[in-house]
């Protein structure tokens, strides 16, 4: 079935690391740009960075730009973000999701521009 897969979230300390990565299935990965997204608690879904088909266009939120990284593997079929400096406010349901084409730029941050959402993988970052 058409699926997108987020893996890779845990418990870690203030200044910890993480790689969450999203495996597709069922679909043309290397058509489609994708995002990762997340939720806290009362805070609602928000943008986190963006990549189109081909690397190195990516586009980060303010809140993460020098701390993560976005990056995919259209071999692969997977799709990854490096989390390094992690703060408590960095806590969140990390969702991956498709855009409707393979690149982007204004809206990249627009729910309503995905089509395929990942079940989210919990991160917390706590001491």
């Amino acid at each position: 079935e058409v699926q997108l897969q987020a893996s890779g979230g845990g418990l870690v300390q203030p200044g910890g690391s993480l790689r969450l990565s999203c495996a597709a299935y069922g679909f043309s990965f290397g058509s489609y740009a994708m995002s990762w997204f997340r939720e806290a608690p009362g805070k609602g879904r928000e943008w986190v960075s963006f990549i189109n088909v081909h690397e190195p266009y990516t586009f980060y939120a303010d809140f993460v730009k020098g701390r993560f990284t976005i990056s995919r593997d259209n071999v692969k079929d997977e799709l990854y973000l490096e989390m390094h400096d992690l703060k408590p406010e960095d806590t969140a349901v990390y969702f991956c999701a498709r855009y409707r084409y393979p690149n982007g730029a204004s809206l990249v941050g627009s729910l309503d521009q995905y089509n395929l959402w990942g079940q989210g993988t919990q991160v917390t970052v706590s001491s």
